[in-house]
């Protein structure tokens, strides 16, 4: 076999030899933005370019896609970055092994309420238009508390799997704000597809969720859009593509064309001249099915945080791949695990540890697009200490002392049972 280098920068993997035929990888994936380094690779060719063709098939629910790569009716999966950690934690009631070698960016989620309680808190507290994210979670305490003064039931709030960065960024806020997510609020799994509608039906007050679900539901005027990931930690991982380790240790030639190829279509994907053809192909009715003014906003960064006219921009929103976005740091692995011990989901164990780390496989990575593909400052470090890359409530985390870190939240369920610690 030959070797080449590619337009994307990286060490591109083996070439095509004589004879070889393209491999076909079947490829489940849920209808959100941050699919789009997967899309971009099936639709302009960089999966080509390797030998390889995407079947992108596309799902409903989170458990959905779990099983079908455990049952090997997916090669691969867009996958929430905690899924792989908690299937080599041996969570949830499907828990096959599974890893990942290649992160499909940052950024993209958001927290919405209903009108109906964003008006509540309004009200009752008197917060702005243009308040922080820390503020409204604040405001949301203060309406709780005239909830149960009054007798009334918590809202019921949706996030889309227990093991998922949505249910640990929904918690994070409320407990910034110094709401406990297993007693003053009632949270809820809601497929992606169907938060805003399920909004709109008074079936929850509120919901987190990735692009671009959160601004159809302030377009539509159900919804207020409160806060967003980059308000709780910009570099909190979010999707990742999952792969069974068998099949990765079995078909490595394969995995090496695959990165190389998604890591061309990343950088295609960042490229804000390229947004418009992005934002098109994500419209259509095989991906997301929504309007593509939506999606052209949102990859601008440009919210409409509720249908009164109220704007935030918000320049990195997506990042598919600058800022070595798409690089599976052990210790965002390890952040992951940090909150499933915060919330009650598991305990703390050196060798969990270990088995949460191992979920993000950088080696392979690096195998396939060389060393100086990878960040300057290693596989594990401390996060949350650099400008522009905080934690809502300055916590530092620090991947050599993650039981001493829980400890020190003011707000955590590790001592009673969690709401959202069972699977769907």
């Amino acid at each position: 076999m030959t070797s080449r280098r590619n337009d994307s920068g990286g060490l591109a993997a083996p070439g095509l030899g004589p004879g070889k035929q393209q491999r076909v990888l079947r490829a489940g994936f849920i209808p959100l933005m941050d699919a789009s380094v997967l899309v971009a690779a099936a639709e302009c060719g960089f999966a080509e370019r390797e030998g390889l063709t995407l079947d992108l098939v596309r799902d409903v629910s989170w458990a959905n896609v779990r099983d079908r790569l455990a049952f090997r009716q997916f090669d691969i999966a867009h996958m929430l970055s905690p899924m792989p950690v908690a299937s080599m934690l041996g969570l949830g009631s499907n828990p096959s092994p599974t890893i990942t070698p290649f992160s499909l960016g940052r950024g993209g989620n958001a927290i919405t309420l209903s009108l109906r309680l964003f008006e509540r808190m309004q009200s009752l507290t008197g917060i702005g238009e243009d308040a922080s994210a820390l503020d409204n979670a604040r405001a949301l305490a203060s309406v709780l508390a005239d909830m149960r003064i009054r007798g009334e039931q918590p809202p019921t709030l949706g996030m889309t799997y227990p093991f998922s960065s949505h249910n640990y960024e929904f918690r994070y806020w409320l407990a910034a704000g110094g709401i406990d997510p297993d007693r003053d609020v009632k949270l809820v799994v809601v497929p992606p597809p169907l938060t805003s509608d399920a909004l709109a039906a008074g079936a929850i007050d509120g919901f987190c969720v990735g692009a671009p679900w959160n601004m159809v539901a302030s377009e539509r005027g159900v919804g207020r859009i409160v806060a967003a990931k980059q308000d709780i930690w910009p570099s909190a991982p979010e999707k990742v593509v999952g792969i069974r380790p068998d099949w990765a240790a079995t078909n490595s030639d394969t995995v090496s064309r695959l990165i190389v190829a998604l890591d061309a279509a990343a950088r295609w994907c960042d490229t804000p001249e390229n947004h418009d053809h992005l934002a098109e192909m994500l419209a259509d009715t095989r991906y997301i099915a929504t309007e593509v003014s939506i999606i052209r906003r949102v990859l601008a960064g440009e919210f409409s945080l509720d249908a009164k006219g109220n704007q935030r921009l918000l320049l990195d929103y997506f990042v598919f791949h600058r800022q070595n976005a798409n690089y599976p740091r052990p210790s965002q692995a390890l952040w992951i695990y940090s909150q499933m011990i915060r919330w009650g989901q598991v305990g703390f164990s050196e060798k969990g540890s270990q088995q949460a780390a191992s979920a993000f496989r950088p080696d392979i990575y690096r195998q396939a697009l060389g060393d100086a593909a990878a960040p300057d400052d290693g596989d594990i470090r401390i996060e949350g200490t650099t400008e522009g890359d905080r934690f809502m409530d300055a916590m530092v985390f620090d991947p050599a002392d993650i039981d001493a870190y829980v400890g020190a939240f003011p707000v955590g369920s590790r001592h009673h049972q969690t709401s959202t610690s069972h699977d769907f």
